[in-house]
């Protein structure tokens, strides 16, 4: 439904924005995306048109019903669970590199920090297209919606923060196999 707060969209453009926006703190594939679309109109939350086109398959546009707009509400006033809990095999590797193969687990994070770097200059696009000229003061005083912009500074840190781990982690690598090959 927070990707709906936009406006209208169909389901392939959702799949698009939710890529390029909520991505960055949500996690989800096409198929669920559409499951959660269907399970949402069949509970009254969205409500869908159908658009035909020429030379293509018509299309849906899906938009917030005020019952959806409710429960954004409610569902925003509602007490947060458990933080998060980071699930990531990159770390798995690391914690075993003393017995495992060092190269391979510095290569997975040589490849993990140019994912960082390409999601961050993806988000910084993002970024100035939100800001358009302004400022990030100006932002916050004239948005609509600010909302997205946060959430994307948070991604932009994330991402911030797993190239500087990176970096510290490599040069870290290194010191070890210098030392390795100054005892052998």
């Amino acid at each position: 439904m927070a990707a709906l707060l936009e406006g209208e969209a169909s389901g392939y453009d959702l799949a698009k924005a939710f890529d390029a926006t909520v991505a960055n703190f949500w996690m989800s594939t096409p198929q669920q995306l559409y499951r959660e679309l269907e399970r949402m109109e069949a509970e009254g939350l969205v409500t869908a048109r159908v658009v035909e086109q020429e030379r293509r398959p018509n299309k849906r546009l899906f938009s917030l019903t005020e019952a959806g707009r409710k429960a954004v509400r409610a569902y925003t006033a509602e007490p947060l669970g458990k933080p998060a809990v980071i699930r990531d095999e990159l770390l798995v590797k690391v914690q075993c590199l003393d017995a495992g193969d060092m190269e391979a687990v510095r290569t997975a994070i040589a490849e993990r920090m140019e994912w960082a770097t390409a999601k961050l200059a993806r988000y910084e696009r993002l970024r100035q297209r939100l800001l358009d000229g302004r400022s990030e003061d100006a932002y916050f005083a004239e948005a609509e919606r600010i909302g997205p912009y946060l959430t994307l500074l948070r991604g932009m840190s994330f991402e911030r923060e797993n190239l500087q781990w990176g970096d510290m982690a490599l040069r870290r690598l290194e010191q070890r196999t210098a030392a390795l090959r100054a005892e052998s």
